[in-house]
């Protein structure tokens, strides 16, 4: 059982990296910062609890591989990348500056980095080549990829979804941060994938279906996930678009805008800043 303590540092630092994210987006004046939010305790519990890594050596073999799908929502994994250590966090005032290490996409120059992502609907494939290849070559790590709900649309997720299961990458771990939005609107109304969790236990995941919000669930979820033996696993994480800035919360045209001045201190105020 994961201690009391444990769960508040996590919570504590989910809230940190929304306090990076919604800085960053108003000094770049660019962004998405809504689905940057609705991923702040996954990557918390990724970063701070369960990934293997040296932020020192970012190319060091033996890391766990981290693959952002949803590729818009860089600010988040920046902001992880830069609490971990992984740079300088004055890298996060240049956010998406010309010539600057920090782009609106993940790109893999960028420390920390393991796949450039951007295009939805890739990074599941990306993924499960480098789980492919850690087998190949005996290297004991684990592979996660995190995808948006809006990018199950894209056909090639779902021919890696049926590779991986083929394979039996039990090292590959994806996670869907379900906050029920895409870039025109619902989800549900543009193009409906529920129910996803009989679709990927048709397809041969072991699945689990948790609140993407609630520390606990995530790393139960995660440990659930190192003990699969035989399957990849998917954990799918209902989350909230803004979760944690009230004024992004069911206004889609703001969950990919930046803030003004005004929304941004009132956010961390709302955060405790």
């Amino acid at each position: 059982m994961t201690s009391i303590g444990t769960i508040v540092r996590l919570e504590q630092m989910a809230r940190l990296l929304r306090k990076d994210v919604i800085e960053m987006t108003y000094a770049a004046q660019s962004g998405h910062p809504g689905g940057s939010f609705s991923l702040a305790e996954i990557m918390s519990a990724l970063y701070f609890h369960d990934l293997r890594y040296d932020a020192s050596k970012p190319k060091w073999p033996g890391r766990d591989r981290v693959v952002l799908s949803k590729g818009h929502a860089a600010p988040i994994l920046y902001a992880a990348l830069a609490e971990a250590g992984f740079f300088d966090k004055a890298e996060l005032e240049r956010f998406r500056r010309i010539d600057a290490l920090l782009q609106g996409h993940p790109c893999i120059d960028t420390p920390g980095v393991d796949v450039t992502t951007g295009s939805l609907g890739l990074g599941l494939s990306a993924a499960c080549g480098i789980a492919i290849g850690a087998r190949l070559t005996g290297a004991d790590v684990r592979v996660y990829a995190i995808l948006g709900d809006g990018e199950l649309g894209e056909g090639q997720i779902w021919e890696a979804a049926m590779a991986a299961a083929h394979l039996k990458l039990s090292n590959l771990t994806a996670i869907i941060d379900r906050n029920g939005y895409q870039n025109d609107g619902k989800t549900a109304d543009i193009l409906d994938t529920a129910p996803l969790l009989e679709k990927w236990v048709s397809f041969g995941w072991r699945t689990v279906e948790i609140d993407g919000h609630n520390v606990s669930e995530i790393l139960d979820a995660l440990a659930l996930a190192r003990d699969s033996a035989q399957a990849p696993v998917m954990i799918i994480a209902n989350t909230v678009k803004g979760n944690g800035a009230s004024y992004m919360i069911d206004r889609p045209a703001l969950h990919y805008a930046p803030p003004t001045r005004a929304q941004m201190e009132q956010t961390l105020r709302e955060l405790g800043f």
